[in-house]
């Protein structure tokens, strides 16, 4: 894994077709809540990233999560955090790529 996949919390690429579809996974979107009014994922939690610690108790740890923000970066921060206490924790990128997968 190389020093970009290390610091936005990017892995091999995951199936998220699979992931959303099949697996159910949870999306949580850490943008802040003007951010999340103005356009989401439908069905996404909005747990903005700087209260992602304090949010924990509303994410499931028996499903896979996709994170998402504006850009991939903040969810790749919330990635790395999650994966850390011990979620099955993806990088989806911006809320936008991962809508592509919500039907």
């Amino acid at each position: 894994m190389g020093l970009l996949s290390r610091l936005f919390g990017l892995g091999p690429k995951a199936d998220f077709n699979d992931l959303i579809q099949n697996q159910k996974a949870q999306i949580i979107d850490v943008r802040t809540p003007a951010e999340f009014k103005s356009g989401h994922v439908k069905g996404s939690k909005n747990i903005p990233l700087n209260t992602l610690n304090s949010g924990l108790g509303k994410i499931k740890k028996d499903k896979p999560v996709v994170l998402c923000c504006a850009s991939g970066m903040r969810s790749g921060n919330a990635t790395r955090i999650l994966k850390s206490k011990g979620y099955e924790a993806y990088n989806g990128g911006s809320w936008g790529a991962v809508n592509k997968y919500v039907q």
